[in-house]
């Protein structure tokens, strides 16, 4: 079975290259990692239940200083290629 791996993942960007139309999130139980994924997916209710999740466990104090999601990075990458199809 193959693994397709999202375009979102985009480790070359620096916090000022973000490109026009996506926003930063971090991903992670204990190491984060930072993906740019598109403004889109604020549209999907899977992605609601994530944003809830960060919700629930941050409030409004996210310890790096962006929107961080409580969850595992394979999951995270899991329910984006969802997004994407």
């Amino acid at each position: 079975m193959a693994i397709r791996v999202p375009r979102m993942i985009k480790k070359s960007f620096t916090s000022g290259d973000v490109p026009k139309g996506h926003f930063v999130v971090y991903v992670g139980e204990n190491q984060k990692k930072r993906f740019v994924i598109p403004i889109s997916f604020l549209n999907q209710p899977l992605f609601h239940d994530l944003l809830s999740l960060a919700e629930e466990e941050f409030r409004f104090e996210h310890p790096i200083g962006g929107l961080t999601i409580p969850c595992r990075e394979d999951v995270f990458i899991d329910l984006t290629s969802q997004l994407r199809n």
